[in-house]
């Protein structure tokens, strides 16, 4: 196929969502694809990864990244080929890491891209457990939460992208772990297959109480990437000088409005101050995007050898990608999801 008879597909940011992002806040065209300049290459999307952090950018509120234009694709991490190339250091056929959006093709300069070893064990862990959310858990727990052995280490969404990762990492480093996941499915693959010591169903009655029996030594690490309910139910168990890594607050990205019941901050920050615990938010490539050769090399090292599995949740056909987000703000995927473009 020539590139003038080359459509692209894109799902561009249609309106900005009011609580939980809706169909409608998502519109899929399509446009001629793009032709490379000189210096550029065209980009096809194979694998797009979908990630809790795309709710901030399709809203206008200040954050650390800029948000999403409306009428523009909306952005996120993806596995590409070179399908064509005017720039020096791509060949068509070249395997590379984008950050190129939810659309079928792209250009780029090449300084936003990665090129990827063709020895992957699927070009998709480029966007997990060898990518992004991968280098979350490494650099967040190994920095922050410095895990110790005999230690107690709790995650939240404990089968997700990342804190699967979290929980088998502290599992290396001696800790006791103990999961938190949706469901009694994800509970078990957690326990029989990540190797956690226990995990507990957050969507049965009585959270603080049975964490509390699966943590009889108290907590550590608290690893927070979810908020709300399991965040309720950790205080309490939280030891002197506790360490918190705060990746993520995925119960609160569709609130508008602070939740109901009194101010609950003094108690918060009382439990900090008596307790001298650490909490420390992190904003990934900001602090650990200088440590990426040394985590791939490790992590690799992890994965090929089986000291740490992850499980991936594929969606096929880039129209599905709004539904599978809507449904990962919701905690339906199983593993790191990622929408499969083309083959």
């Amino acid at each position: 196929m020539s590139e003038t008879t080359r459509t692209n597909r894109r799902i561009v940011l249609a309106e900005r969502p009011r609580g939980a992002p809706t169909p409608a806040s998502f519109r899929l065209e399509e446009t001629p694809a793009p032709v490379p300049a000189e210096g550029e290459a065209l980009l096809r999307t194979l694998y797009l990864s979908l990630d809790p952090y795309m709710r901030g950018r399709m809203s206008d509120a200040p954050s650390y990244a800029p948000p999403a234009a409306l009428g523009e694709a909306m952005p996120g991490g993806a596995v590409c080929r070179v399908e064509a190339s005017r720039h020096p250091d791509y060949r068509p056929g070249d395997l590379v890491l984008a950050y190129s959006g939810w659309q079928d093709y792209a250009v780029s300069n090449g300084a936003d891209l990665m090129k990827l070893d063709p020895a992957l064990p699927r070009p998709s862990y480029a966007l997990g457990v060898l990518g992004m959310p991968g280098l979350t858990a490494y650099g967040g727990l190994l920095d922050i939460g410095a895990p110790q052995p005999g230690e107690t280490l709790v995650t939240a969404a404990a089968t997700g992208a990342v804190g699967s990762v979290v929980g088998q990492l502290g599992k290396l480093k001696g800790c006791r772990v103990v999961g938190v996941a949706g469901g009694a499915e994800k509970c078990r693959y957690a326990v029989d297959e990540l190797g956690f010591d226990a995990c507990v169903d957050h969507r049965l009655p009585g959270l603080p109480e049975r964490l509390a029996a699966a943590c009889p030594q108290g907590v550590d690490i608290y690893w927070e990437n979810v908020g709300g309910a399991v965040l309720d139910a950790v205080l309490p168990l939280l030891n002197p000088k506790a360490r918190i890594p705060v990746c993520g607050l995925i119960a609160h990205y569709n609130a508008e409005t602070l939740p109901p019941g009194p101010d609950r901050i003094p108690m918060l920050m009382g439990m900090i101050l008596r307790r001298r615990l650490h909490v420390q938010g992190f904003i990934v490539f900001s602090e650990y995007g200088d440590r990426y050769p040394e985590f791939l090399r490790e992590m690799s090292a992890w994965v090929r050898d089986g000291a740490v599995k992850y499980r991936e949740d594929v969606v096929d056909g880039l129209e599905r990608a709004p539904e599978a987000f809507m449904g990962l703000l919701e905690g339906r995927n199983f593993g790191k999801l990622v929408v499969r473009v083309s083959e």
